[in-house]
C-alpha cells in the first residue's frame, strides 16, 4: 500500500506561501472525519498519483492516526501542469466504498480485423468493493467479438468477490457494428427543370442562329425616271 506523509496546514499560511515552499495545499474529509486542511511534499504526492491516481488506497500519515483513503480530486495549473490542490477520502473502516473503475480492453477483435468497427460505449464502470479489493481498472477482453452485433455488457465484466455493480447490468460496453462505405450520390435533377432546361436551350439556339445568320443587302433604292 502506498503510504504518503502529511502535515497539518498552519491557517496562516496562504495557498501562495505553501506553493513556494514546495507544498501542495489539500484536505482529507471522509464519513466519520472531519474536513482537515493539510499541506504535502509536491514531488512526493505527484510520484503517488501518477501511481496510484483515483482508484487506488493511500494510508495518510503525519496527522492523528494513519488514514486509509483515496485522492478523491486533484487540481492543475492549467498553463505549468503543477498540482494546485488535491482531496483525499477518508474510507471508514469496515465499510465498501462506492467508485468508478476504468476499464482496459485488452485483446483483438476479429470482427475488427474483417474491417468492421469496434464500438466502445462505456470507458468506466461503477462498482461497490470492500477497500482490500479495489482495483486499479477492470479488463474487458474484445477477442471473443467475432461478427457484426457481437457486444459485452457491463455484467459480463469480471469483478472481484467482493464488488457489486451499481452500473446497469444490460449497460453495452462495446459492441461491433458493420462497416459501410459512403458512395457520392448525384444529385437528382426534377423532370420538370429539365424540361424547362432543354426549352430554354432550344429557345437560346435559335436565337444564336438568327443571330449568325447572313444578313441580305436591302435593295437599292431606284432612282425617279424623267418625265
Amino acid at each position: 500500500m502506498l503510504t504518503l506523509a502529511v502535515q497539518e496546514r498552519n491557517s496562516k499560511d496562504s495557498t501562495e506561501t505553501l506553493r513556494k515552499k514546495g507544498l501542495v495545499p489539500a484536505v482529507f474529509y471522509g464519513p466519520k472525519e472531519d474536513s482537515t486542511s493539510i499541506a504535502i511534499d509536491s514531488l512526493r504526492l505527484e510520484r503517488v498519483f501518477r501511481e496510484a491516481g483515483e482508484t487506488t488506497i493511500v494510508k495518510l500519515s503525519g496527522v492523528g492516526e494513519e488514514k486509509d483513503t483515496l485522492i478523491h480530486d486533484v487540481q492543475f495549473h492549467p498553463v505549468t501542469g503543477a498540482m494546485l490542490h488535491a482531496d483525499f477520502y477518508v474510507i471508514e473502516k469496515g465499510k465498501k466504498v462506492t467508485i468508478k473503475i476504468p476499464l482496459e480492453f485488452v485483446g483483438a477483435a476479429p470482427a475488427e480485423k474483417l474491417g468492421h468497427i469496434v464500438v466502445k460505449a462505456l470507458h468506466e464502470v461503477e462498482i461497490e468493493v470492500a477497500p482490500a479489493e479495489l482495483p486499479h481498472h477492470l479488463d474487458v477482453d474484445i477477442s471473443k467479438l467475432e461478427n457484426v452485433g457481437d457486444r459485452i455488457l457491463a455484467k459480463e465484466i469480471k469483478l472481484p468477490s467482493s464488488a457489486e455493480l451499481k452500473t446497469h447490468a444490460d449497460e453495452i460496453v462495446v459492441a461491433i457494428t458493420e462497416f459501410k462505405e459512403e458512395k457520392e450520390q448525384t444529385p437528382v435533377v426534377p423532370a420538370e427543370i429539365i424540361g424547362e432546361k432543354k426549352e430554354g436551350e432550344e429557345a437560346s439556339a435559335e436565337g444564336a442562329a438568327a443571330a449568325t445568320a447572313p444578313v441580305s443587302p436591302a435593295p437599292a433604292a431606284k432612282k425617279e425616271e424623267k418625265k
